[in-house]
């Protein structure tokens, strides 16, 4: 269940952050990182909707140290990825795009264990 509740959490920050990128940061960034926002917001919700899937799984796999890596690559993806693209749409500093591959890189992780603890079925 610990799953679930970080995707929910997740998404509700994702509505947060979506809302205040097209309501009250446009006027003030570029195009350029106004764009940088908008597709930190978007893999934000799938992979906040990817913890649901991981709290899903969590409950009938037999693999649970496959699923806490899978949930945790997904918390740490979205704080590296879609952290690290907000932070930069905010600041303007393009440094912070060499932190970005390392969050999308939990998150190939992330779904390679969830696929692994999901591989066999419910049980």
């Amino acid at each position: 269940m610990r799953w679930a509740f970080a995707g929910a959490i997740a998404m509700g920050l994702m509505v947060a952050f979506g809302a205040f990128g097209a309501h009250g940061l446009e006027r003030h960034v570029s195009e350029e990182a106004m764009s940088w926002w908008e597709t930190a917001a978007q893999y934000h919700a799938w992979h906040g909707l990817g913890l649901f899937a991981v709290g899903w799984v969590g409950q009938w796999s037999a693999h649970p140290r496959r699923v806490f890596v899978a949930g945790a690559g997904l918390c740490i993806g979205l704080v590296l990825f879609s952290g690290s693209l907000y932070l930069m749409a905010l600041t303007g500093h393009r440094w912070l795009g060499a932190i970005t591959p390392l969050g999308g890189t939990a998150w190939i992780v992330a779904w390679i264990f969830l696929a692994r603890a999901a591989r066999k079925g419910p049980q």
